[in-house]
């Protein structure tokens, strides 16, 4: 899984991993809200109820802020129903929980599209004041059952929504754009490949691309997608645009045709980045971007150009995840 990393911060806190019961403590563990529990099964370790039972025991979760879910099976793969339904089911003991992290899962643990994933909207709705949602996972290489899915909400807390996918089904577009979240400043999407279940169109986001849907958005991230110059012609004149203070069109198939579509629709120059980073660039395209952000003060990232021949129309790009 490249561009996919365990965090070492999340919801501004440093990732603490839980010790297991049989693992030596180096030290006492820190206050409740000063770190994000990170829960993990380990390798031939606890299961995930057991695990979930060691948690309450051992923290104050009363003052947990920041929930982070490593792998959550310790021997062959499993759904993640279980621990969705663990959790929500003990959401009154966690008052002070602001955001979830669900599946901080690695290529060596499991790839991205082999997670056994779920229906995360009980989460949603058990956790009321919650902030920060991230989601790792979705793809077409488990059964119908265990795929992500997503109904649309009502939520008034959530400020940062993420989808980390290798195969992102075009249903959780949907429902993420036909949601109610006031307060959303941040929306993160990779969308991955069709191979993977990756079926999102342009269609499917025009609710996000409207600027109607959420009035806070600040950050859009449009990533990790096969038809990134199709995104890209879309943003191009996107009323969406003008709210926003960032964007990302990064770890896709960009190309000369999606750049020159950002060149030649609505001003980006309000924007303080930029990020376009793993690209199919040709240079007079980087060298004209990196003019035109240089003129007017905004960051854009152009690393990680990747190798492919324009006059090859067979040649394939690839996005950064998806298997």
């Amino acid at each position: 899984m490249s561009g996919i990393e365990h965090p070492d911060v999340f919801h501004g806190l440093p990732v603490l991993t839980l010790p297991l019961p049989d693992e030596p403590r180096a030290e006492i563990l820190p206050p409740a809200d000063s770190v994000a529990w990170r829960l993990d099964c380990g390798w031939e370790g606890l299961a995930f109820p057991e695990l979930w039972q060691h948690f309450l025991d051992t923290v104050d979760t009363s003052e947990v802020r920041a929930l982070v879910i490593g792998p959550w099976w310790p021997d062959e793969y499993i759904s993640l129903a279980p621990v969705v339904e663990r959790i929500t089911a003990d959401a009154g003991r966690f008052a002070a929980l602001r955001a979830v992290f669900l599946a901080d899962v690695i290529g060596e643990e499991c790839e991205v599209s082999w997670l056994e994933m779920s229906d995360i909207t009980p989460l949603i709705d058990a956790f009321p004041l919650l902030e920060e949602l991230t989601v790792r996972g979705g793809g077409d290489s488990v059964p119908e059952q265990e795929k992500l899915r997503l109904r649309p909400v009502r939520h008034q807390a959530l400020k940062s929504l993420r989808f980390e996918s290798g195969g992102l089904p075009g249903h959780v577009v949907r429902a993420v754009g036909a949601s109610e979240l006031p307060a959303l400043e941040r929306l993160e999407f990779w969308f991955g490949a069709a191979w993977y279940g990756g079926d999102a169109t342009v269609e499917d986001m025009r609710p996000v691309l409207s600027g109607g849907a959420f009035p806070r958005l600040r950050h859009l991230g449009l990533q990790n997608s096969e038809i990134q110059d199709e995104i890209a012609a879309a943003v191009a004149s996107a009323p969406v645009v003008v709210q926003l203070e960032s964007l990302s069109l990064a770890m896709g198939t960009l190309g000369d045709m999606g750049a020159q579509a950002l060149l030649d629709g609505q001003p980006l120059t309000h924007l303080s980045s930029i990020d376009l980073h793993h690209h199919y660039l040709t240079e007079p395209l980087v060298s004209r971007i990196r003019e035109l952000c240089a003129r007017s003060g905004v960051q854009v990232d152009l690393g990680e150009a990747e190798e492919w021949d324009p006059d090859d129309e067979d040649e394939p790009r690839y996005v950064a995840v998806s298997e």
